[in-house]
């Protein structure tokens, strides 16, 4: 085990039950470029084959250090502690389905080294399926965009302790969208850059937690986003939002649709049907518009034919990369902007 004060970084995972991916991702970061981290990796409360999986490479490699999640705390509550275990100034998240390039931990790294001024620094993605091959590749047209939709996944990125630590880390009441709501506070704390690279592969898999939640769960989730990003555009503390204290919220269409394409992607990227007609149907119907003609089209298409609606949704991702390539340097940082 690597001493304290030598430490420049520190890695942090949790993990639930994820034996089917775990060795990859261990494997992805112990493989770095760069070797000065420490790797601490929650298990919250695994009852799988993952306690096993992780005493292996503790005993393999010394930068791992694993901790007992029980009793288990969740999504949010795991991802606060791994981070309040953390030895060095510096933490760079990990997904346990997941995997980094070899060059992830360097790069970044280094960005932040140049850049005093930036506290979270995080990287551009391809996402795979179960079996790690490649079903999107990056798209760098993400990155000309302006709102509050981050163009990185949370898994990537690399952020300095203290600026979490003064945003408050995860808060629970945002449980499925608790990093897009870390974001907007780490926002206030310093810059955002990203790296044109993609240095992170996200697995789409029916075992995610996204997938893995319930229905109503998700929804209610999604809803409440909607609220307090709504409120946080027109300049507005959502706080209150969050406890309850902000009235009930209704369901327009626009919300509905938005909601029930997210679940539609999740769902054709992990290679299944998006599932969702049966919504639409118990609604009885939504106002004809763009919107709802797009997500019809989404629902048709990929009940008939999942693969042609991945293929052509590919096809158009790789379009915008091109085009996007004509104005971003590949090695060079892309700052974040919300708004």
């Amino acid at each position: 085990m690597l001493a304290r004060d030598s430490l420049a970084l520190s890695v942090v995972m949790p993990v639930y039950n994820g034996e089917d991916y775990l060795q990859a991702s261990i494997e992805s970061i112990v493989r770095q470029s760069f070797g000065n981290f420490e790797f601490v990796i929650l298990d919250d409360g695994s009852t799988d084959r993952t306690p096993q999986i992780l005493s292996e490479w503790a005993g393999r490699d010394g930068r791992i250090r694993v901790i007992s999640g029980r009793p288990r705390r969740g999504v949010v509550g795991s991802a606060n502690r791994v981070v309040r275990e953390a030895q060095a100034p510096i933490c760079a998240r990990m997904d346990a389905d997941d995997v980094s390039h070899p060059d992830r931990l360097r790069r970044q790294w280094e960005v932040l080294q140049s850049h005093p001024d930036v506290c979270l620094v995080a990287t551009l993605f391809e996402l795979i399926d179960r079996r790690g091959r490649v079903v999107r590749s990056r798209d760098r047209s993400t990155l000309l965009r302006r709102g509050l939709v981050p163009p990185f996944p949370h898994g990537s990125i690399m952020f300095r302790r203290g600026a979490f630590e003064a945003a408050g880390g995860y808060r629970q009441a945002c449980t499925y969208w608790e990093d897009r709501d870390l974001f907007i506070r780490m926002a206030q704390q310093g810059r955002i850059l990203v790296l044109p690279a993609p240095l992170y592969r996200l697995r789409c898999h029916a075992k995610s937690a996204r997938l893995s939640a319930s229905s109503r769960d998700l929804r209610d989730a999604f809803r409440l986003m909607h609220r307090c990003l709504a409120a946080h555009r027109a300049g507005r503390d959502y706080t209150a939002l969050l406890d309850g204290s902000g009235g009930p919220g209704g369901e327009p269409d626009d919300v509905a649709l938005q909601w029930l394409s997210l679940l539609g992607s999740l769902r054709l990227w992990a290679g299944l049907r998006p599932g969702i007609l049966r919504h639409l149907l118990s609604r009885g119907g939504v106002r004809v518009s763009a919107a709802s003609l797009r997500v019809l089209a989404l629902a048709a298409l990929g009940e008939v034919s999942p693969r042609l609606y991945r293929r052509l949704h590919q096809g158009v991702h790789r379009l915008r990369d091109r085009q996007a390539a004509r104005v971003i340097d590949e090695q060079r940082p892309v700052e974040w902007r919300l708004q």
